[in-house]
């Protein structure tokens, strides 16, 4: 008879964790066993209430059924098969799911592993794009400041965070950036998308001016930037953003990662926002954060564009091993059918007024300084510790745990994105507990 797998390892010094304060953490671990629903099982046997979708990704909830079931049969039918040159019945099955819930005028999947890997892979199907038009000179991309695309060197390259950049020295050349859209002065305890701030879509036609709209391949901006602490398109900034694109014969990427599969009340931020890009990157909701798993959607004019060789040539020369992985397929088909039964893609449009009224409570609270809301994501930005940036935002998260819901934060700003399936009792009970916690930071 096999040993039971102990609850907690008994030695951490081996794996180095990702984007974790490492020593903190392995002196004082948290550690998840379990999850069901809306709720994690902690090592000690306590229920922490899932407060951010894991990481903005388990958005139909933990331990979904079909979601389970269709990741055991797949595993004992097919395990894997080559992505190059061969294929999988549900990797077409599934990218034709996608497409049906997808804007109007997107058409095509191309699969990845992840959001990082999507974003890489439409930075390079956008240059490769203007080079089978005849526009080889078009190599410059253009991000924002405060952006967060990935962790791979394009990605941090458009990208906007500063801590993500400044270790890993030269980046991406050609590159330059829009100006976030944060205005507080302005902005601040804003409910959905903020009055003020259309114009900072205008710097693109600057930057146009100064590179020369025939070097410029690509814009590519969050619809509504996650990571980075939940900052809101201005009404009518992201419809400049694609008219000045549009123009230019610029391509306008979405990164879609966090705000696609009903994050914001609709299928995509595309469709919340009423703004259609070129291409989408996808990835976190694709599998419910179950298997790893993205992809970028495009037009049929950037996919067509390279159909115009001989037949039996490889027309783009980019992929992964695990493209469209057979599991990752099976679980991506089988959460878009846990979507579409319980109604999943728009409740949070149902839930948004109940959400936004429960995040604005906590006006007033100490340290508190703005609040910001859309769909199922909220935000709640402290004043910073004078001297100890970042530091209150992380005793709230520990304070948080300890007290049975798990927070993000990022810089001093607490970023929410709770499962889609939260109910107004729990949403009730999560702002309740993070008001606890916000009265007794210091």
């Amino acid at each position: 008879m096999n040993a039971p797998t102990p609850t907690v390892p008994n030695d951490l010094r081996a794996f180095w964790m990702p984007f974790t304060a490492n020593r903190q953490f392995k002196s004082n671990p948290r550690m998840f066993v379990a999850a069901d629903g809306m709720y994690y099982t902690t090592a000690e046997g306590r229920k922490v209430m899932d407060g951010t979708a894991g990481l903005w990704c388990v958005n139909a909830g933990h331990k979904r059924p079909k979601i389970v079931e269709a990741i055991a049969k797949q595993a004992a039918e097919l395990d894997y098969a080559p992505a190059f040159q061969m294929g999988h019945p549900k990797a077409f099955e599934l990218a034709n799911r996608i497409i049906d819930i997808a804007p109007k005028g997107i058409e095509h999947v191309f699969y990845t592993n992840s959001g990082s890997e999507s974003v890489e892979s439409a930075l390079k199907m956008a240059l490769a794009y203007h080079r089978a038009r005849g526009q080889g000179t078009r190599t410059r991309l253009i991000g924002r400041e405060r952006g967060y695309h990935g962790t791979n060197f394009g990605g941090i390259s458009v990208g906007g965070i500063v801590n993500n950049r400044k270790f890993f020295g030269s980046l991406l050349t050609g590159v330059d950036h829009l100006p976030h859209t944060h205005l507080p002065e302005q902005n601040a305890f804003t409910r959905g998308q903020p009055d003020h701030g259309a114009h900072l879509a205008d710097d693109l036609e600057r930057i146009v001016a100064l590179h020369g709209a025939d070097n410029i391949a690509a814009v590519i901006v969050e619809p509504m930037a996650g990571s980075t602490g939940v900052l809101m398109p201005p009404k009518g900034y992201l419809q400049k953003l694609r008219d000045i694109t549009k123009k230019h014969g610029i391509l306008l990427i979405f990164d879609e990662v966090i705000t696609g599969f009903g994050r914001l009340g609709a299928n995509f931020g595309a469709d919340f926002y009423g703004v259609v890009p070129d291409m989408m990157t996808v990835a976190k909701g694709l599998t419910n954060g179950i298997i790893p798993m993205g992809a970028v959607l495009t037009t049929a004019a950037i996919h067509d564009a390279f159909m115009d060789g001989p037949e039996g040539t490889i027309e783009l020369f980019h992929g992964y091993t695990y493209s469209g992985n057979p599991m990752a397929a099976a679980a991506g088909l089988a959460t878009l059918e846990t979507y579409a039964d319980e109604g999943l893609l728009t409740r949070a449009a149902a839930l948004d007024s109940y959400w936004a009224d429960a995040l604005h409570s906590l006006k007033g609270l100490p340290h508190v300084i703005d609040i910001r809301n859309a769909g199922l994501i909220g935000a709640v930005e402290l004043e910073p510790i004078p001297g100890a940036p970042t530091a209150r935002a992380f005793q709230a998260f520990l304070d948080a745990y300890d007290k049975g819901i798990l927070i993000r934060t990022t810089g001093d700003i607490i970023a929410l994105s709770p499962p889609l399936i939260i109910t107004k009792a729990e949403i009730d009970a999560l702002i309740g507990k993070l008001g606890e916690v916000l009265k007794g930071l210091k």
